[in-house]
């Protein structure tokens, strides 16, 4: 079965220096999974924290099903599935100053609904500036060499 891409959070690599990705798991309810099969979730806003062994995800929003027979919060904290050792050597990297864990993309696999976080650093405005720069540059080569070629 192949993945499907339910959401991307497309700001984060522009806000942020991404130093590494793991991907985990969602403690999920039945009509969440529901919504989100039918494409309604949004991670723009969310970042994971740890309380106590295990880590959570706020602010991702999952729209309500509209069939389901209970209501559900729409930006209640779900639960992240890792491995102990993973959760712990997470815990310890954010604890360390100006470190977060940010999810990039949610998605179905093998008919799981799994997040990819983001091990980040928050970007400064002049870190963006000079990217922007950088690829503004890279743009103009690109464009140079593709008409030295014909």
């Amino acid at each position: 079965m192949r993945n499907s891409l339910i959401a991307t959070n497309r700001r984060a690599r522009r806000d942020f220096f991404l130093l590494e990705t793991v991907e985990a798991g969602l403690a999920l309810e039945g009509s969440e999974v529901k919504s989100l099969r039918d494409g309604r979730a949004s991670i723009n806003e969310s970042f994971a924290r740890p309380d106590g062994n295990e880590i959570y995800l706020y602010n991702m929003h999952i729209s309500p099903y509209e069939y389901s027979s209970s209501p559900q919060d729409p930006l209640r904290a779900r639960k992240i599935l890792l491995h102990k050792n993973q959760i712990r050597y997470l815990i310890s990297q954010v604890s360390q100053k100006g470190l977060t864990l940010i999810p990039l993309k949610l998605y179905f696999k093998r008919g799981f609904a799994k997040v990819e976080l983001a091990l980040a650093k928050g970007k400064r405005q002049y870190d963006k500036r000079e990217a922007i720069k950088r690829r503004e540059a890279e743009r103009a080569i690109s464009r140079a060499k593709k008409f030295t070629k014909v």
